[in-house]
Order: structure tokens, then C-alpha cells, then sequence
């Protein structure tokens, strides 16, 4: 408990930063500008992705049904490539909680070999898995359309998005990465990776491995990864832990697989992987080790000497918002009363609704950018007059009369599966 606790109260000030930074730019920054100029099969639209990428506040599960959304909406498979590569590592709040953490040279190098390994497997995938991207079925979308008017309605709207929805989204994936970390700092002894110590490429296979079937968000990884060479293993290894770790999970494995094509997902992989060792050799064997464990010992010695007044206080008020926004998601129904309707809207006029009411299980959504983008495709089908996803129940009420299998066939575009 002591290294989870010192981990947390060194990290909850750039958290909250972070997150508030975050929910800034998912106001205030035009999200329709996401949707456009990708369309092409070119070397600029994958730099356009990448660089539409980099302002955007999206969690490593987040990113999934986004990307798929963008594909949808025209974008090129390349461009696609670079945006879901790219966007988590680029993250506001990623690179704020690696800065507090792990260092400057950390926090530079991380969204550097994003970008760079963003470009190659965006590129790569218009040389071998080129084809034509697919017509836009719906009008461009302009998310900001559905913004208040006012600046303190949108800083509201900010905040809410900021410590509840991006909380919702990462929260237990950050508890789970501080549990872990917290673990390995007290129970695995120091000589444990005493043989992997020299043998970076032996590491790499090791984290690699175990990457696969968990899943670990881009910000949760961050204490892992920490405590990881804390305990001797190379800054490379960790570089690959936070690079690779979010991406090759199964899950997303599986939707890229479905949406783009078995070549495509190969491309991915590639890229990735191919991307992370790179740039692990050649901190490990180029740069100086002492760039990337001096501000990691610092910290290991000043969290055992004294902790700060204003992080403790940073570390209350980040638990609260954290237990608020996982109580809203996992217990709290609130909403509007109505029948079916798991909306968080007293002013919800779904009761007033035409047309029949469907209700289909949704399975595969973890976030509220999935909520969000199923919500949306939805919305967008002919007949739709009202629809209400609850991420808590993985249900969609859809008021209306569409067909179903124009839904199903919808919601399968980007991602997920739907049960009547």
C-alpha cells in the first residue's frame, strides 16, 4: 500500500492536469476537423491523421471505435493506420503523467516514436493493402453541434467530461496499473531480472508476451513501466511496455482484424512491434541509460523521504472524482425515469418518442467514446428518432421505425457486435 501510495501522490498532480487539459480540447478544439482530409491513399493523409491525432483526448480503448468511425466516414486505411497508432501515445494526459513520472526524455521520446512509427505503418499499409476507401454514408459530422453555447456552459461541459467520462473510461485501468506496480515494487526481489537485465532483446520477447492478452491502458501503463525498471529492466524494455502494451492487446486485435482485413491488422502489428524495438535498441544501446533512471531514482528516493502537502491534496481530490465517476458508471442509474431510458438527462423527452421501440445488446463497448460512437451511428440511420445506449447495461433503446438489420449492420461497422 506505502508504493501505491507514493506512486498515486506523485502522479495525482499531472493526473489532474491531465484530465482537465484533456477535457479543455474535447470542447473547445472543432472535432469536425477529425473527419476531414484522410480520405485519400496517400503519404499526406497519413500525416494528416497523425497530425488531427495529436490533440485529441482519447483512451487506448477509446481510440478503437473512433478510428473505425473515421473509416466509415471515408478515411483511408492508411490514415486509419496513423490516427489508431498515433492518438493514445500523443494524449495530453499521457504525456503529462509520463513527464511526472518517468522524466522529460521519457516524455519526449514516447509521442516521438508514436508519430514516426505512426507514419511508417500508415505508409506501409497504402503500399501493400491499398484499396479504395469507402464512400462517407452519412454528412460529415460536426460534433460541435452538439456543444452549449456560452463559455462557462462549455467549461461545464469540459469538467464533466474531464473527471467523469475520461475517469469512467481509465479510471480502473489506472487503479489496476498502480495495483500492479505497487506489487511488483514489494513482492518480486531485486535479482529477479537480474539475468534479463543485459539482454534487452530477451526483455522485449518477455513484455511482448505478456502484452497480448491483458489489456493496459496508455496512462495505467505508466506506473508498470516504472516499477519495472526500478527493479532493473532496461528504459528500452519499459519504452516498449508503454508503446506496444496499449495496442496488441486481443481486443483490439480482433476489431482491426474484422473492420480492415487480415493484411491490414498484419500491417499493424508490424508496425507497432517493429516500431517499439527500434526505438528500445536504440535508447539502450545509443542513448545514455542515465537520461531515463535519474529522475525515476529522485523520485523512488523522495517518495520514501517526504510527500508534499499539495499532493496529498492532489491525491484526495483525485480519489473522490475517481470513486464519483466509477459509482456514476457501475451503480448509479439517475436519468430521466422513463422506461428503457438510461440516459443522465432530467431534461430527456424520450417518453414523447414515435415509433416502435427496439432494445439490442451491444457487446464490446468499454468506454464512452464507444458509447458515444455507437449512439452516433445509430443516430444516423433512416427511421431513427431517439436512441439511448447505457454503457453500464451494453443495451441501445432505439426509438423508431428502422430496421434492425440496417442497425445491426451499422453498429458492425465499427466494431461491435450487436444481440437482439
Amino acid at each position: 500500500m506505502n508504493e501505491i501510495l507514493d506512486l498515486v501522490n506523485e502522479m495525482s498532480p499531472y493526473l489532474l492536469l491531465g484530465f482537465l487539459l484533456a477535457g479543455l480540447m474535447r470542447t473547445f478544439v472543432p472535432t469536425h476537423l477529425y473527419h476531414r482530409y484522410l480520405g485519400k491513399a496517400t503519404f499526406r493523409s497519413v500525416v494528416n491523421a497523425m497530425l488531427l491525432s495529436l490533440p485529441v483526448p482519447l483512451c487506448s480503448c477509446g481510440v478503437i471505435p473512433t478510428a473505425m468511425s473515421l473509416r466509415k466516414q471515408g478515411a483511408s486505411k492508411g490514415a486509419t493506420v496513423s490516427f489508431l497508432i498515433a492518438t493514445p501515445q500523443t494524449g495530453i494526459d499521457s504525456i503529462i503523467t509520463t513527464y511526472s513520472l518517468m522524466g522529460l526524455p521519457f516524455a519526449l521520446l514516447r509521442p516521438l516514436a508514436a508519430i514516426v512509427t505512426s507514419l511508417l505503418g500508415g505508409q506501409l499499409t497504402n503500399w501493400l493493402d491499398y484499396n479504395t476507401p469507402p464512400h462517407p454514408s452519412a454528412p460529415e459530422a460536426n460534433e460541435n453541434e452538439h456543444h452549449p453555447k456560452g463559455l462557462w456552459a462549455r467549461l461545464q461541459q469540459s469538467l464533466h467530461y474531464a473527471f467523469v467520462e475520461m475517469m469512467q473510461d481509465i479510471g480502473r485501468w489506472l487503479v489496476m496499473g498502480l495495483i500492479i506496480a505497487g506489487l511488483i515494487t514489494a513482492f518480486v526481489p531485486d535479482s529477479f531480472f537480474a539475468l534479463l537485465a543485459d539482454n534487452t532483446l530477451l526483455s522485449i520477447l518477455l513484455v511482448l508476451i505478456c502484452a497480448v492478452p491483458m489489456y493496459l491502458c496508455a496512462t495505467g501503463s505508466i506506473p508498470i513501466a516504472v516499477a519495472l525498471i526500478l527493479k532493473g529492466l532496461s528504459p528500452g524494455t519499459a519504452l516498449v511496455l508503454l508503446m506496444a502494451g496499449p495496442a496488441v492487446n486481443v481486443a483490439s486485435m480482433l476489431v482491426v482484424r474484422k473492420i480492415m482485413g487480415l493484411r491490414t491488422l498484419l500491417i499493424y502489428l508490424l508496425s507497432v512491434v517493429g516500431g517499439a524495438i527500434i526505438f528500445a535498441l536504440s535508447v539502450d544501446y545509443i542513448l545514455p541509460r542515465q537520461w531515463f533512471t535519474s529522475h525515476l531514482e529522485q523520485i523512488h528516493t523522495c517518495c520514501h523521504e517526504h510527500t508534499h502537502w499539495f499532493n496529498i491534496g492532489c491525491s484526495i481530490l483525485l480519489l473522490i472524482l475517481l470513486l464519483n465517476a466509477l459509482y456514476r458508471r457501475y451503480f448509479h442509474k439517475g436519468g430521466c425515469g422513463h422506461h428503457h431510458c438510461h440516459c443522465q438527462d432530467e431534461a430527456c423527452h424520450c417518453s414523447n418518442q414515435e415509433g416502435e421501440v427496439l432494445t439490442l445488446h451491444i457487446k464490446g463497448m468499454s468506454c464512452n467514446h464507444c458509447r458515444a460512437n455507437v449512439e452516433k451511428v445509430i443516430k444516423e440511420i433512416p427511421g431513427v428518432t431517439h436512441v439511448k445506449v447505457s454503457l453500464t447495461d451494453s443495451q441501445a433503446i432505439i426509438y423508431g421505425q428502422a430496421s434492425p438489420e440496417a442497425i445491426h449492420q451499422a453498429v458492425e461497422s465499427i466494431g461491435f457486435d450487436v444481440e437482439d
